[in-house]
C-alpha cells in the first residue's frame, strides 16, 4: 500500500501533514465502483469533471482523493496541477518501484486478441497480470500499472494510440520489458498520415524498452522487416509468408471451428490448435508463442493454453441462434480486420447463404472512399448478400455490384432499424451472417434487434 506522502512525491503533488501517512488500498476515477480506502483521482475533460463527484467519492469510502482545485479544509487530499498528468505520473513511480516484467503489445489490429493469448500463455508459468478489456490510452494504460499485483511477475499491457507521440508516454510509464508490434495496418491513418506515419507511431514504443529488451516484430510486413537493419539490437521477427523469421508457423489448416498449424523456431517444434477461425487468428497466436518462447515457458504449456483459448468482448465470437450461424465481430474495424472477419465468413460454405452486414469504417480520413469501395468488391467475393450501415454504405453497396454481385442482393441502410428489418426478413435458417463495423457504428445493435423473438 502507498502513503499519501508518496503519491504526493511520485507525481510533484502536495499533502497536508495531517494526511501524509493515509494509506490507500487502490486508484479509482469512478465514483461507481470505487472500493473502500480507494484513492479517488478527479479527471477533467471537456464534457466532464470528476471534480464535482468527490464528495460522492468521500462518502462510499474513498481513503483520499487527487485534486487541482482546492477542496477546502477535512478533505483528505493530494494537490496537484492536473490530475490526469498527475495520473502518468503516478504510474510511471509505481512501475519503476515493481520488479516484475512488463509486456508491452502495439498494433493496428488484433492488440486485445493478442494480449489475452499472451497472458494466457504466461499464466501457466508465472504469476501474471494484464490490461483489463482495451484500457490502453493515457487513462486505461496508468490505471492498469497502478492495478499490478505486489506478487506479479509478468504484467501484459495493451498500448493504444491515434496520434504521434502517444506511445512515447504510454512507453515512458510502462517502460516495458518486452515490446511487440503485432503488424501495421491503416487504421487512424486519418490523424497519421500515410502506413509510414503509423509504422512511426509504434516504433515510438521502443524509446521506453528497458536496457536488455527485446523487440519483437511481424515480419511479414515490409515495414517492420526493414527495420532488422536500422536498430541497435535486432528484433525477433514471426511470420507465416516470410521463411526468414525466427519464429514460423506452416501446415495451417482450418478445421473443427478453430486453427491448426505447426510453429518452427528458437530450437522448437510443435503443433498448435486455436479454437477461433481465421488466418488473423494465427498472426495472433504466433506473436503469443512468440513471446511465450523468448520468455521460456515450455511448448507444452503453450499448446495448452491456446487449446483453451476464448476470445472477449465483441470481437469474433461465432455460435448457433435459432438456426442461423452468427459471426460476431462488432467491436471495431479497419480494412485489415474487415477482410480478416469476411475471409472467415467466405470459408462458411454450409447449405445456406452467406451474408455481411457491414458498418462504417472510421478514422481513415481521405482514404474513406475508397477503402469503402474496396471493402464492398472483397464482400461481393467473399458473400451472397452484402448489407451496408452508414455515411459510407453508398460506396461499399457501388464496390459489391462492381465486385460483381447482383444489385437486387445488396443495399444500404441509414439507421440499425432498418437494417435489421431487412435481415429479418431476408435470413433464412441455415444462413450465415457476419455484422461487422467500427466500434462507432455499434453493430452489436443491429445483431441484437436481428435476433429478438428469433
Amino acid at each position: 500500500m502507498l502513503t499519501l506522502k508518496q503519491v504526493a512525491q511520485w507525481c510533484d503533488g502536495s499533502v497536508a501533514p495531517e494526511y501524509a501517512n493515509i494509506e490507500i488500498t487502490g486508484i479509482s476515477t469512478d465514483t461507481r465502483a470505487i472500493q473502500p480506502g480507494e484513492l479517488f483521482i478527479a479527471l477533467q475533460g471537456e464534457s466532464f469533471d470528476g471534480h464535482i463527484f468527490v464528495r460522492q467519492a468521500l462518502e462510499k469510502g474513498a481513503g483520499a482523493v487527487m485534486t487541482h482545485k482546492q477542496m477546502g479544509p477535512g478533505v483528505p487530499a493530494v494537490f496537484v496541477d492536473d490530475t490526469l498528468v498527475a495520473l502518468g505520473a503516478l504510474a510511471r513511480g509505481y512501475r519503476a518501484s515493481h520488479s516484475c516484467r512488463v509486456i508491452g503489445i502495439t498494433g493496428s489490429v488484433g492488440k486485445t486478441t493478442t494480449k489475452e493469448m499472451i497472458a494466457d500463455i504466461l499464466a501457466t508459468t508465472y504469476r501474471t497480470c494484464r490490461t483489463k478489456g482495451n484500457h490502453n490510452n493515457n487513462v486505461g494504460l496508468p490505471l492498469s500499472i497502478l492495478s499490478i499485483e505486489a506478487d506479479c511477475e509478468m504484467a501484459v499491457m495493451e498500448m493504444g494510440m491515434n496520434h504521434f507521440r502517444e506511445m512515447s508516454y504510454l512507453t515512458s510509464i510502462a517502460r516495458p520489458n518486452v515490446a511487440l508490434i503485432n503488424n501495421i495496418g491503416t487504421m487512424h491513418i486519418e490523424h497519421l498520415g500515410s502506413r509510414e506515419g503509423i509504422l512511426s507511431a509504434k516504433m515510438e514504443i521502443l524509446e521506453g524498452l528497458m536496457p536488455g529488451g527485446k523487440a519483437i516484430f511481424n515480419g511479414d510486413e515490409p515495414l517492420l522487416w526493414n527495420q532488422r537493419e536500422q536498430l541497435s539490437e535486432k528484433p525477433i521477427y514471426f511470420g507465416i509468408e516470410n521463411p526468414a523469421c525466427d519464429i514460423v508457423a506452416t501446415n495451417i489448416v482450418q478445421a473443427d471451428g478453430g486453427m491448426y498449424f505447426r510453429v518452427t523456431g528458437i530450437g522448437q517444434e510443435f503443433d498448435v490448435f486455436v479454437p477461433a477461425e481465421g488466418m488473423h487468428i494465427v498472426y495472433d497466436a504466433l506473436a503469443a508463442i512468440t513471446v511465450g518462447l523468448a520468455e521460456n515457458v515450455r511448448p507444452e504449456r503453450i499448446q495448452s493454453a491456446l487449446s483453451r483459448f476464448r476470445n472477449t468482448g465483441s470481437r469474433q465470437s461465432i455460435y448457433e441462434r435459432a438456426g442461423f450461424t452468427i459471426i460476431e465481430d462488432c467491436y471495431n474495424a479497419g480494412p485489415e480486420s474487415m477482410k480478416a472477419a469476411l475471409d472467415v465468413l467466405g470459408e462458411h460454405r454450409g447449405e445456406g447463404r452467406r451474408i455481411a452486414a457491414l458498418g462504417d469504417m472510421l478514422e481513415l480520413g481521405t482514404c474513406s472512399i475508397a477503402e469503402h469501395y474496396r471493402l464492398g468488391r472483397l464482400a461481393a467475393e467473399k458473400a451472397d448478400l452484402v448489407y451496408a450501415y452508414g455515411p459510407h454504405s453508398d460506396r461499399v453497396v457501388i464496390g459489391a455490384i462492381t465486385g460483381g454481385i447482383n444489385n437486387k442482393a445488396t443495399a444500404r441502410f441509414d439507421t440499425h432499424e432498418e437494417m435489421a428489418a431487412v435481415l429479418r426478413r431476408v435470413a433464412k435458417p441455415g444462413d450465415t451472417l457476419l455484422f461487422k463495423g467500427s466500434r462507432g457504428m455499434k453493430m452489436e445493435q443491429v445483431l441484437e434487434l436481428f435476433l429478438e423473438g428469433k
